[in-house]
Order: structure tokens, then C-alpha cells, then sequence
């Protein structure tokens, strides 16, 4: 008997890749918007929990020393099972354990909680490396990336007002719950349709678990990957500057109603102008790099980078200034991050093969993540031993040593080559 064949599914549009971008944006929105919960209800948690800045600050570590630690295993995961399986597992993991942080009515087990956060959520980022690099040509690929990145600056933006209106008018657990759900859904969405460009133009079938298999990128060995000069200098790059970041994602809401006085309320009204002109400013500085690198290479991309740096400095008069004055060089400042981080990805792009780019990515945000850690505890220190201005004068000469390091450490003809 003559087997009959199976027919040929229809291949999927060349507009798929669209379809990916909106998913990868949605996804970082989640994932922005349950990191931030914490930051924007400080006041309220503190409250809750009946804890001082010490407890928050454990709070913040727990989940920053965990996305330290997941961030190198992170991108090895990605590099190893691929984007679909790895984003599915990250996003449904850090979805089931916010609708967990709505439930908690202890500090320790809130503690727990945000430490897994932290072990699941910068998977998001080798696997949108993996994905860009794979899906974006070379001359437009920092744009792709940026819009990629988008969500986690959209969720930042809008975390702000939503949770302090979730919190005025129904409860501050919702805040945990609702975007927790909604992750859940997502996570099975990106199971169900994503697979990798080589097999949609072969004509894959529309069911992603049955998609043929995608020849392995080259890639250096682990050991090798160590040795490399450039990857040093993207480690220090993160580790220096990162912590201006994540001073603007988990302090500076708390630092406008401690130290401003600023009720949530009023937070609601201005404390999203940063994450939107970081948004914003972002998106044109990688628009601007991607120019300079179809110009000049690498060598464009990366001195249009460290010329922004000087920017850094603007930190030494936040302390100085009342409100609105603050939010403006708040502005400043997270446009800068916005600009750094936007650049490091498509220079990670340029220097390393496709199969190293997620575990690079990942090892540079877990030093990028430790600097945090640092930070956190400098933070602590400052508020009783120094005062809140060292901080401000630490932060604003982060970003200059950052140029300097990524001068000696990147040079412009680097780009490192497998054996294959």
C-alpha cells in the first residue's frame, strides 16, 4: 500500500518577523512592568511590611544578585535550546511568580519570590540578541534590536502611572496580579508560533513544535569566549555604568517621594517623563549609531557612544535642584543608559559570531547586574555615613570611566571569527 505524503503546510508570510517584534515587545513590557512594581509601591511595601529602607534594600538585592547569577546561565540556555523553548519557560516562570509576590503577607517570602524574578527574568534579553541577529540584516539590525527593547521602556513609562492607579483606587496587590496572568497567556503564545527564519523559508510547517530543525550557528567554544579581549571589555562596560540604570528603575521613585517629597499621586503625573524621553532618546541615539556604523564600522558606533558620556556629570546637581528641575536631569540621565545599553547590543552584534551573541549578552548584564548589587550597598551606606550627594558624584563619573574602558578594551577592527 502506497503511503500517502502529508500536504505542504502554506509558508507564513515575509511579514512574520513583524509578527516576532510585536511579541518580543509585548513580552519586555511584562517584563519591565513586574520589575518595576516594587519601586513604584517602595513607600507602600514598606508600609505593608512594616520594614525600613534596610528591608526594601533586601529586597532589591534579592532580586538583582539573582538576575546576576541567571544572567550568564541565561544566555547559555538560550544558545542551547533555542529562543522558543528558553523565552517560553522565562516568561511563564516570572508570570506564575508575580501573581505569587500579589499573594505574599510576609517580607521573607516576598524576598523568595523576588530573588526567582530575578533568576527568570533576563532571559528575555540573549533571546532577544539571538533573535535580532538572526531575523535583522546587518545595516538595520541596532534599529530592530531598539524596537525589540521597546516594551521594557514602554513598561517603564507606563508602570508609573498604572500601579499608583491601581493602588488609589482598588489595592496595591492587583499591581502583581494582573500582569502576572497576562504573562502566563504570553508565554504560550510565543510557544505556539515563534521558530527561526531558515525553516519559514523552507517552508516549515505552522505548528513551531514541528518546524524542521535550524542548522547550528558557529560558535566559539566556552573557554575560548573567556580569552577574548573584547569580551572583557563589554563585562567592565556593563559593570560600570549598569548601576546609573538601575538606580533610575528601583530608587528614583522612592528618592522623588523620600527626598522631594512627591506623593504618589503627583509620582503618577511626572515620574514616567524619564522612561519616556529614555525611550525616545534611545531609539534616535540607535537610529544615529546604526549611521555611523554604515560610515564607519565599529569605530563609528563606538566613539558616537562614548562621546555621550559626558553627559555623566549632570548626576552632581540633582541633590541641588527642587522638582521639576530633578525630573528634567533625571531625563538627561536616563537617556543616556538608554543610549549605552541601546549600543552595547549591536556591538556585541558586530564582534562575536551569532552562536556566542546571547551568552555574551548574558554574561555582560550578570557583571552589568553585580555592579547593581555594589551600588545597592553604597546606597545604604551614603543615606547614613555620607549623604545622599556622594552617591550623585559616584554616578556621574561612571559613565566616563565606562568610555574609557570600552576605548582600551574595543578596538575598531575587532571582530572575532570561529575555526568553522
Amino acid at each position: 500500500m502506497t503511503a500517502v505524503p502529508a500536504p505542504k503546510e502554506k509558508p507564513l508570510s515575509p511579514n512574520y518577523r513583524w509578527l516576532i517584534l510585536g511579541m518580543l515587545i509585548v513580552i519586555g513590557y511584562l517584563n519591565q512592568f513586574d520589575r518595576q512594581t516594587v519601586s513604584v509601591l517602595k513607600t507602600t511595601i514598606k508600609a505593608a511590611f512594616e520594614i525600613d529602607d534596610s528591608g526594601y534594600a533586601l529586597l532589591v538585592n534579592a532580586f538583582t544578585a539573582c538576575y546576576a547569577i541567571a544572567y550568564i546561565g541565561s544566555g547559555w540556555v538560550v544558545d542551547r535550546i533555542g529562543p522558543r523553548k528558553a523565552l517560553a519557560l522565562f516568561v511563564a516562570g516570572w508570570s506564575l511568580v508575580t501573581v505569587g509576590c500579589g499573594m505574599a503577607h510576609a517580607l521573607w517570602l516576598m524576598v523568595i519570590l523576588r530573588g526567582l524574578l530575578g533568576f527568570a527574568e533576563p532571559g528575555l534579553f540573549p533571546v532577544t540578541m539571538r533573535v535580532s541577529t538572526v531575523w535583522a540584516p546587518d545595516k538595520n539590525r541596532g534599529v530592530f534590536m531598539a524596537f525589540a527593547t521597546i516594551g521594557t521602556s514602554i513598561g517603564s513609562i507606563t508602570a508609573v502611572p498604572i500601579i499608583a492607579w491601581l493602588t488609589i483606587h482598588f489595592h496595591w496587590r492587583l499591581s502583581f496580579v494582573v500582569p502576572g496572568v497576562i504573562g502566563i497567556v504570553l508565554a504560550w503564545m510565543w510557544w505556539r508560533w515563534y521558530r527561526e527564519p531558515k525553516a519559514q523559508a523552507q517552508g516549515a510547517p505552522a505548528t513551531p513544535a514541528e518546524a524542521a530543525p535550524v542548522a547550528k550557528p558557529a560558535a566559539l567554544p566556552w573557554t575560548t569566549l573567556w580569552r577574548q579581549r573584547p569580551l572583557w571589555g563589554v563585562i567592565l562596560v556593563r559593570l560600570i555604568s549598569d548601576p546609573v540604570w538601575y538606580f533610575c528603575l528601583f530608587w528614583m521613585p522612592g528618592y522623588l517621594q523620600e527626598s522631594k517629597h512627591v506623593s504618589i499621586g503627583m509620582l503618577g503625573v511626572i515620574g514616567w517623563i524619564p522612561f519616556l524621553c529614555a525611550t525616545i532618546g534611545g531609539l534616535a541615539f540607535t537610529a544615529l549609531s546604526d549611521y555611523r556604523a554604515k560610515l564607519a564600522g565599529l569605530r563609528g558606533r563606538k566613539f558616537l557612544v562614548m562621546a555621550t558620556a559626558v553627559l555623566g556629570p549632570l548626576c552632581w546637581l540633582i541633590p541641588h535642584t527642587s522638582v521639576m528641575p530633578t525630573i528634567v536631569l533625571f531625563c538627561v540621565v536616563a537617556v543616556l543608559c538608554n543610549a549605552w545599553l541601546g549600543s552595547i547590543a549591536p556591538i556585541i552584534a558586530q564582534v562575536f559570531p551569532v552562536g556566542n551573541v546571547a551568552s555574551v549578552y548574558g554574561i555582560a548584564g550578570a557583571f552589568g547586574a553585580t555592579g547593581a548589587i555594589v551600588f545597592n550597598w553604597l546606597i545604604g551606606q551614603a543615606a547614613t555615613l555620607w549623604g545622599m550627594d556622594t552617591l550623585f558624584i559616584v554616578m556621574g563619573c561612571l559613565h566616563p570611566c565606562a568610555a574609557l574602558v570600552m576605548a582600551f578594551f574595543i578596538r575598531s577592527g575587532d571582530m572575532i571569527k570561529t575555526s568553522r
